[in-house]
């Protein structure tokens, strides 16, 4: 009788070829991840690319750049008036909208008012179509992982508009214009300990200044920074990783994070270390040049080439006419 031989792998034989296409994912999988958040990199990168290009359109066809914030005066404020008693009107952001093949959600809203007035806001707090509050994709920055707290009813609450704290999370952004310096950068440059609004989008005179010509950016429009990438508001992060806390009054969260809100702004920052006031003992630890008081993030410095590390004030004035 004739035997038949059988063709097969043995265990030990099916337990080794697990244990190479195990290690081969092992080796592969942060290379692909590596590779994923290289083109995230790049479309963050990209997006402020076409926030500049937006700006230009936006300079060529009115001859100024929007400010960074506004407030309309109050004896132009339009009738009916607003019952919430708010006069600040949007953002640098808001309007580069039409340039970025987005005016069919700029004219879903009324510049002419307040961000915070009903004609603006989605019920319960006003009238304006849920459609006026999409996601702009050009806004996000895609390397941000999860989605960020940002409702702003809590701060309603506080302000006491009506109908608090009910949820209220308009469309974030990961970019902000840039207002002036900090005061504790400002010392570094050997400037008086105060804030500025002398940045590029910065002004002085919310009601009166909004246009900015380009011939006022008195450094050259390619020396002067415009934008800046704060991911994750309205969380806060320290050296890359979530502050604790989960509600503006622990300090876990800013409030501003919707694109249209006009103290969306930041400023060049400086931290200031050691209890003397001397400028020479003061120093920037780091170098945060895109955060308002004490936040930043470590992938928004290395995107922009600074180095981690603690820079005395008398070396720090060398490099400080760069930023500012």
């Amino acid at each position: 009788m004739l035997r038949r031989n059988r063709v097969g792998f043995t265990l030990v034989e099916l337990l080794v070829v697990i244990a190479i296409i195990g290690i081969l994912v092992g080796l592969l999988l942060p290379a692909v991840q590596a590779a994923r958040e290289a083109a995230r990199r790049m479309q963050c990168s990209n997006n402020l690319k076409q926030l500049g290009l937006a700006l230009h359109n936006h300079e060529s066809t009115f001859k100024y750049m929007p400010a960074s914030e506004k407030d309309i005066p109050a004896a132009s404020y339009p009738t009916p008036p607003n019952p919430y008693r708010q006069r600040a009107t949007f953002g640098t952001l808001f309007h580069l909208l039409p340039y970025m093949e987005q005016g069919n959600v700029y004219n879903l809203h009324d510049p002419k008012r307040s961000y915070l007035d009903p004609v603006n806001m989605i019920p319960p707090y006003g009238t304006m179509t849920t459609a006026a509050l999409a996601p702009i994709a050009a806004f996000i920055c895609p390397s941000l992982a999860g989605t960020p707290p940002g409702d702003y009813g809590p701060f309603f609450q506080v302000a006491g508009i009506p109908h608090a704290p009910a949820p209220f999370s308009p469309p974030r952004t990961d970019y902000t214009p840039i207002k002036g310096l900090h005061r504790t950068l400002a010392v570094c440059g050997g400037l008086p300990s105060s804030d500025t609004k002398n940045g590029m989008l910065g002004t002085t005179d919310s009601e009166k200044k909004f246009a900015i010509k380009f011939g006022e950016v008195s450094d050259g429009l390619s020396n002067t920074i415009l934008f800046a990438e704060q991911a994750g508001r309205q969380k806060l992060y320290f050296r890359g990783k979530p502050k604790p806390g989960s509600t503006l009054a622990d300090l876990g969260l800013t409030l501003n994070s919707y694109y249209g809100d006009h103290t969306l702004l930041v400023s060049y920052e400086g931290i200031l270390v050691g209890p003397s006031t001397s400028q020479e003992k003061q120093a920037v630890a780091p170098i945060s040049i895109f955060t308002m008081k004490t936040d930043f993030t470590r992938s928004t410095l290395e995107a922009f080439k600074w180095r981690w590390e603690t820079v005395p004030c008398s070396s720090f004035r060398k490099v400080s006419r760069r930023i500012y």
